[in-house]
């Protein structure tokens, strides 16, 4: 007797053996940093990874120093006639890496709402890992099936393909 999930015969079992790999097929692995993102399509975890989509974000590599003027603004209290300076809220060198991680947060919700894939992996070091949670909506993560909390931008599809097996 076979053993299928399906029990009650064999066209059920290849139904459902077909939907999954048709859902493997919409698997997406996204692999980002705060100055580059690259979007790959996953068949299955043995076939190698098909890269989509390289997203640059170059302001993400300047220095602070470089994406901020030298001197903060000026303001003036809101009673009486002092003047002080304006700290930023957001360390500048921070505001990009937000800027980005809400650029691929819209890549990835105009990809879900047009049904380009049915689950989505997200790969990309802590703080930035964290950054794509917030600009994410509800629904794409829910499609969500997997975090890795590592920077592998740099690396190899073949060394994504295997961080993406471990437990």
């Amino acid at each position: 007797m076979r053993s299928f999930a399906y029990r009650c015969c064999w066209q059920c079992a290849y139904t459902l053996a077909w939907r999954m790999a048709l859902a493997m097929l919409k698997t997406w692995v996204v692999v980002a940093e705060s100055s580059r993102a690259k979007i790959y399509a996953m068949n299955s975890p043995r076939v190698p990874l098909v890269e989509l989509e390289d997203l640059v974000h170059p302001e993400g590599r300047l220095h602070g120093r470089n994406l901020t003027s030298s001197r903060p603004g000026r303001a003036f209290d809101s009673a009486g006639e002092g003047r002080h300076a304006m700290e930023a809220n957001v360390d500048p060198k921070q505001q990009e890496a937000i800027n980005f991680a809400k650029r691929i947060g819209e890549r990835l919700e105009g990809a879900r709402t047009q049904g380009d894939f049915e689950r989505l992996i997200l790969v990309a070091p802590p703080a930035f890992l964290g950054l794509l949670r917030k600009n994410l909506s509800g629904l794409t993560m829910r499609r969500v099936t997997k975090e890795i909390a590592k920077n592998l931008v740099r690396a190899d599809e073949a060394a994504i393909r295997n961080h993406l097996t471990e437990r």
